[in-house]
């Protein structure tokens, strides 16, 4: 059967129960939409998709120099993708954790960490500067292992982090019973700096604050193409043959198909999937030693990410990503029985306190990973051209660091953004069909492998010497 959702106004299938919809999606009032682009206009930046990178470019674009003339086109809704269907994990990391930071660019880790926190703590100043009301939580960052391996692996983490400047305090098998009651974990990973947010408010409540400082906002403008011929002006023609001319582009469709042909192996759609359970009782809460509003997670590279809502269930994601051959996109695959089941087995087996909890909604979503793990950035048509993707699922934070870099960028500014290698170094590109499907699932294969044994195989090494390795 179906129903239709409030926030849309489209359908929402319901199965077993479940709404097939992110719930943050699904839970969100009504909104009137923003017009299609019928017209053709020029504009002094133009910013292709309007998820938290699109959002994040044009509203600081707009803070930068209130009288360009700043224009946005999103192809369906802003954040109905990665930005409306996340876990709301607020994260300084840019690299995608400290280990995959130190193991790629050591020798300027430290300024990668600092910048991380700069723009975190500017993240959330910025969200209470526009009044954004999207439920900011700094309940900090639990991991928690399952095996000895995994616990050795936290414990050396602890003293990265240390080394470089983050807070961290490692709780061994002795002590892990105080912050957890399932039988699963043997020894835990807490850092204090981290939040959790609902991610589609942030995506609305950016879009609001982007509509009072003057951008134009253009829903349902599909962009089908963009013309950098000579050295004037960059073309953006939509599916609906209205175009925009601008003096400057800045491209932020991430995990969807790239507008430049240089970008089309930089990134791999990886689907990821969650399930949200009904409101949990504080008795509830207390069985499983769950009190407080930390984000949580395990330590396999088949990880669980978990947190709480404001309304007291239970977010629990991630494990199973799936990778189509052909780098397939489609909304048919956010939906997948087999990986479902496998979250809601490994939800029982971790917490049999919540046997007889129900989950209420059930969702997937595209990741656009990318071969260094984390956000790549630059520059096309003479610099006339800026982008920033690969996020690989940790990108609520970075995207606004990446949105900062674009601008920057376009502006030919040298800054700490633009110098440091993250930004000015680029990213290696995935290999064409047959061998991109080949290699990644071979390393999802074997990272489940590492995971059940503790064991790197010649493959994970053979990747690590070539600086394609991640250890999650």
């Amino acid at each position: 059967m179906s129903e239709t959702s409030a926030s849309t106004g489209t359908d929402t299938t319901r199965e077993h129960g479940r709404v097939h919809r992110s719930y943050w999606i699904d839970r969100a009032p009504a909104r009137r939409p923003q017009s299609a682009l019928t017209a053709d206009i020029t504009a002094d930046l133009l910013v292709v998709g309007g998820g938290y990178t699109g959002l994040w470019t044009a509203l600081h674009a707009k803070e930068r120099d209130p009288g360009a003339r700043v224009v946005l086109l999103e192809g369906t809704t802003i954040g109905h993708a990665a930005s409306g269907r996340n876990g709301g994990f607020i994260d300084p990391s840019l690299t995608h954790g400290l280990s995959n930071g130190v193991s790629r660019w050591p020798d300027e880790i430290d300024e990668l960490v600092a910048l991380g926190v700069e723009n975190y703590e500017g993240m959330h100043a910025d969200i209470e500067r526009h009044g954004i009301d999207c439920d900011w939580r700094e309940g900090g960052m639990v991991t928690f292992a399952r095996n000895a391996w995994e616990s050795d692996a936290l414990r050396e983490g602890r003293d990265e982090c240390l080394e470089h400047g983050e807070e961290a305090e490692y709780i061994g098998p002795g002590g892990v019973g105080a912050l957890t009651r399932s039988p699963a974990f043997v020894a835990a990973l807490r850092q204090p700096r981290m939040a959790t947010v609902d991610p589609y408010r942030l995506a609305i409540g950016l879009l609001d604050a982007c509509l009072a400082a003057g951008v134009e906002v253009h829903e349902s403008t599909v962009v089908a193409g963009i013309d950098h011929r000579g050295r004037g002006t960059v073309r953006a023609r939509t599916a609906t043959g209205a175009s925009v001319r601008a003096e400057r582009v800045a491209l932020a469709t991430n995990a969807y198909p790239a507008l430049l042909r240089r970008l089309a192996l930089t990134t791999v759609p990886v689907y990821d999937y969650a399930l949200m359970t009904e409101p949990l009782t504080d008795e509830q809460f207390a069985s499983i030693g769950w009190t407080g509003d930390e984000g949580l997670a395990d330590a396999g590279n088949q990880f669980h990410y978990f947190r709480k809502s404001d309304d007291g269930r239970i977010l629990w994601g991630g494990y199973d990503a799936i990778y189509h051959y052909g780098s397939r996109r489609s909304e048919h695959l956010t939906q997948r029985a087999a990986t479902f089941e496998t979250l809601e087995r490994n939800f029982r087996d971790t917490y049999p306190q919540l046997a007889d909890v129900r989950f209420t909604h059930q969702w997937g979503g595209m990741i656009d990973s990318s071969t260094r793990f984390c956000l790549t950035a630059g520059t096309a048509a003479r610099g006339r051209i800026a982008y920033a993707l690969g996020y690989t699922g940790l990108g609520v934070a970075a995207t606004r660091f990446g949105a900062d870099a674009m601008l920057d960028l376009l502006a030919g500014e040298s800054t700490r953004r633009t110098r440091c290698a993250l930004v000015a170094a680029g990213s290696l590109p995935f290999p064409p069909e047959p061998a991109r499907a080949i290699g990644v699932n071979l390393t999802r294969w074997s990272m489940a492998a590492e995971d059940r044994t503790g064991k790197r195989n010649l493959w994970l090494k053979a990747m690590d010497a070539v600086g394609l390795g991640f250890d999650s």
